[in-house]
């Protein structure tokens, strides 16, 4: 993990997801933390990053997520020289 996003703040807005116990909680939760535009963003990563895994075009990720290809590029350079966290959780998912 990048040491810059490792502090003590970080670590108790994690522990406060993780004590999360399902999707209810996580909307009421990052509806407070988040702006909408916040929430879509982080979303639309997410959906990125599995079309991106899907072996998906930008041009097809594009279209249908309205991603910037900056976005789309961002996404795929974490799926390759990232941290594997989106490899774990599509793991932890069955994807």
């Amino acid at each position: 993990m990048n040491n810059k996003i490792r502090t003590e703040a970080v670590d108790h807005l994690f522990d406060a997801i993780l004590s999360l116990s399902n999707k209810e909680e996580c909307f009421n939760f990052f509806e407070d933390l988040c702006t909408i535009n916040e929430l879509l963003s982080l979303s639309q990563r997410y959906e990125v990053a599995t079309m991106l895994r899907e072996k998906k075009t930008y041009l097809e990720i594009a279209e249908k997520t309205g991603a910037s290809t900056a976005t789309i590029s961002r996404v795929n350079r974490s799926l390759n020289y990232g941290c594997d966290g989106y490899e774990m959780v599509f793991e932890k998912l069955g994807k």
